[in-house]
């Protein structure tokens, strides 16, 4: 296994650097890394009604789209967040637990009573002080996650519009009641660095080796951010004035369908959610358009789409509930 050395807080560079070692390192790699105050949105969100405009601006809080799915996290100097690649086996993909579970044994190694829970989760006392999502590309699987450690978790609601269906959905009162930092349940005083060194120790392997970028693959990092990261349609994006828009929210996550429809075929089609994912969607939107806006024609059209290969947990029927119920 490769720990990247990786000490950038640069949110932009962090994230090209992730799509960069997926593509382009071999073998098993992991990384340790923070960002600055920063909000990071899901692949398939719509970057405009998850964050809160006017606080992120006045407050210089960086908004960038990552390559997996899920919700939308807030990072800050508190947060820890680690990544590992691998090739995408049978007992890997979609399998969360267990690439959290080096992780929930190290937290309790500092005697913190952590587990898995839900789908993504993991939690201390019922509360999430971590998140998971994964992204598939070629035969090579990225797994991330974010470790609340001591971040200002008064923020969250402030950087995030967070619905009332989503909370409802959930049972829960607000966002806050819901998330805890993990330096309350230590049972010694540590600072993020000395946390991050019992974290690397537990779960890097025996015959693991650190591993520098040199000065070429920090300039194709460096140009990665540039080009995508830090550029606004990958992390907005035109989002055209769609005139049907339905919302729903399933087990495996929120569906907020967009459609143009014109003489009953369908123009244009974009699919949001929070909502777990395996590769782009954006495929299934292609073979969407052009079809008539007709239930038993879509619904016959994505019962052919292996669905598996796109969606963690949503099904093909509960697409087509979204969009004609």
């Amino acid at each position: 296994m490769l720990n990247i050395i990786n000490e950038s807080k640069d949110p932009c560079f962090n994230l090209a650097l992730e799509e960069y070692a997926l593509k382009e390192i071999k073998g098993d790699v992991v990384i340790f890394w923070q960002n600055e105050n920063t909000v990071v949105v899901g692949r398939n969100q719509n970057t405009h009604e998850e964050i809160n405009h006017e606080y992120v601006t006045v407050n210089n809080v960086r908004v960038v789209r990552r390559l997996s799915g899920g919700g939308a996290v807030y990072h800050d100097n508190g947060n820890l967040n680690f990544t590992f690649i691998t090739n995408a086996t049978r007992d890997s993909v979609n399998n969360y637990k267990k690439f959290t579970e080096p992780v929930v044994n190290a937290l309790r190694m500092l005697g913190v009573e952590a587990e898995f829970s839900g789908r993504n989760d993991i939690v201390v006392e019922g509360k999430k002080i971590s998140g998971n999502a994964q992204y598939y590309a070629g035969n090579r699987l990225l797994h991330h996650g974010t470790l609340l450690f001591d971040a200002d978790l008064s923020l969250l609601g402030k950087v995030l519009n967070v619905r009332a269906d989503k909370i409802e959905s959930k049972g829960i009162k607000s966002v806050r009641s819901r998330v805890a930092n993990i330096y309350p349940y230590l049972k010694k005083n540590i600072n993020i660095e000395e946390f991050k060194k019992v974290l690397v120790t537990n779960i890097l392997m025996e015959g693991s080796q650190n591993y520098i970028l040199s000065d070429e693959e920090n300039l194709k990092v460096e140009n990665l951010a540039r080009e995508k990261y830090r550029n606004w349609e990958w992390n907005f994006g035109k989002s055209p004035e769609f005139k049907i828009s339905k919302r729903k929210r399933y087990t495996g996550g929120e569906l907020d369908i967009k459609l143009n429809v014109s003489e009953g075929i369908i123009e244009q089609i974009k699919i949001y959610g929070d909502f777990l994912e395996y590769r782009g969607i954006e495929e299934i939107e292609k073979i969407l358009i052009g079809k008539r806006f007709v239930e038993k024609d879509l619904a016959d059209c994505i019962k052919r789409i292996d669905i598996e290969k796109y969606f963690c947990d949503i099904k093909a029927e509960e697409i087509i509930d979204c969009i004609f119920y």
